[in-house]
């Protein structure tokens, strides 16, 4: 049975024309070089080499050999540069998903000094709702998923990341409505704006609007939170909105903040892999990075 050592010591013995010379490079006796040549050559049935009185050349056959044997081993030896790169994270890459909205403010800054750590690492990023994103993590096609919470799934495993805050704001059109305590009632009375449906902040307000007794009837349905926030901006109605994704508007007065009687709860954010399935270095580095705030 042929193995490893016995290409590495012909190699190295063709390289120097001498058993001798190719023991002292392998650090290993001159009769293991010419035993591993014999045991070779009786296997393949054919020399390898001439035996001369200064040295060994390769014969036809051995240089045939040599030419594979040579590739073989430079393969091997990028191979082995390869995986020491990946571990010290000089190439390599991370797949993500996430909605766009949390792509926006809460990946992208993060996503941005990994980049700038590590820019030999390749970012592959892709966008949907919770349960699309969800599918593709457990189908192998992203590393992990920031996601909506709750998501119970037994092939994931999700810890939370964050706590997000959500809120009514409204433009200047609406602007005396921010300024007393608005009823559950008397917000659904007004022109809603919200995500598509079935996106996880949806069904949240939904749901929160079904538990005191009314229903959620947006008047604008948008795909995307920047397009919430202009639309409430311009005075269409009032938008369901994290607080942290439009704390710049409501700071420079282009947003006002409805203030309910009964306030949203918090909702978190998840972080989710494959159960038992652990992601690249790469991956894992972003994601230890994520976890601690660090990115």
């Amino acid at each position: 049975m042929f193995n490893l050592e016995w290409y590495r010591i012909f190699l190295h013995t063709a390289q120097s024309g001498n058993f001798t010379k190719a023991a002292q490079r392998l650090h290993v006796t001159q009769p293991s070089v010419s035993y591993a040549i014999k045991q070779m050559e009786e296997t393949l049935g054919l020399k390898l080499f001439h035996r001369l009185s200064k040295g060994v050349e390769l014969t036809e056959e051995g240089k045939a050999l040599l030419a594979y044997v040579e590739q073989s081993f430079s393969l091997l030896g990028a191979a082995q540069k390869h995986v020491q790169d990946l571990k010290r994270l000089k190439e390599g890459e991370i797949r993500l998903g996430a909605s766009d909205s949390l792509i926006k403010h809460l990946l992208l800054p993060q996503l941005n000094r990994y980049h700038a750590a590590y820019p030999g690492i390749r970012i592959r990023l892709t966008h949907g709702r919770t349960p699309d994103i969800a599918q593709r993590l457990k189908e192998g096609l992203i590393d992990f998923a920031i996601v909506h919470m709750p998501l119970q799934d037994p092939e994931l495993d999700v810890r939370e990341l964050a706590v997000l805050e959500d809120c009514f704001v409204v433009g200047e059109a609406y602007r005396e409505l921010a300024e007393h305590p608005i009823p559950v009632g008397r917000l659904a009375q007004l022109p809603l704006l919200l995500l598509s449906p079935g996106s996880s902040t949806r069904l949240f307000v939904e749901r929160w609007f079904a538990a005191r007794g009314f229903e959620a009837k947006p008047d604008i349905e948008l795909g995307s939170v920047d397009l919430l926030t202009e639309f409430a901006r311009l005075g269409f109605g009032a938008a369901c909105i994290t607080r942290s994704f439009v704390a710049e508007e409501l700071r420079q007065g282009k947003l006002f903040e409805l203030r309910l009687d009964e306030p949203l709860p918090p909702r978190s954010i998840g972080f989710a892999v494959r159960q038992g399935m652990p992601p690249s270095i790469a991956a894992e580095r972003f994601a230890a990075m994520l976890i601690a705030g660090e990115a």
